[in-house]
């Protein structure tokens, strides 16, 4: 089986970079010492911090695992190679919204990197797959989950 392609901006592979460092480093080391005085509570088949303790360090290595397997099949946008005549991943687009009359502004990004309240929004939503390809000064009608919305393409950059 084929293992998919994160896109990732250089932003948010660098964020995940950080994430990984941080649990291997400082988040092992609170949950060795979480076990490490759950052991000293003694006996095991009924020690609850015990349980709770390898738990949580469990649910930490698979963490780490998924996070190293998303970086390994990481695709990074080199940003400097955006087309500003066409909206791909890693485009930040100015758009006018029909619907509320208003500018407003998102950056597209691969879907790990979404962030709706920072604008960040996955290439893999349906405004972001409506917005891929798209240029300046098109119309577009994209379906989303609560009805069609419409926008006009004011600019991209990067």
């Amino acid at each position: 089986m084929e293992e998919k392609k994160e896109l990732l901006t250089q932003e948010g592979y660098d964020k995940l970079e950080q994430e990984l460092e941080y649990l291997k480093t400082v988040k092992r080391k609170e949950v060795a010492e979480r076990l490490k005085i759950a052991i000293g509570f003694g006996d095991l088949s009924e020690n609850a911090e015990y349980d709770e303790a390898k738990n949580e360090q469990a649910k930490l290595e698979e963490q780490i695992i998924k996070l190293e397997e998303k970086l390994r099949n990481a695709d990074v946008i080199d940003e400097s190679q955006i087309d500003l005549n066409i909206v791909t991943v890693g485009s930040i687009v100015k758009l006018y919204d029909y619907d509320f009359e208003e500018e407003v502004e998102y950056t597209i990004v691969g879907s790990s990197e979404a962030d709706p309240f920072e604008g960040k929004i996955s290439n893999e939503s349906p405004v972001g797959k409506g917005l891929i390809g798209a240029r300046v000064g098109e119309e577009l009608e994209i379906q989303a989950p609560d009805g069609a919305v419409k926008f006009k393409v004011l600019e991209i950059n990067r």
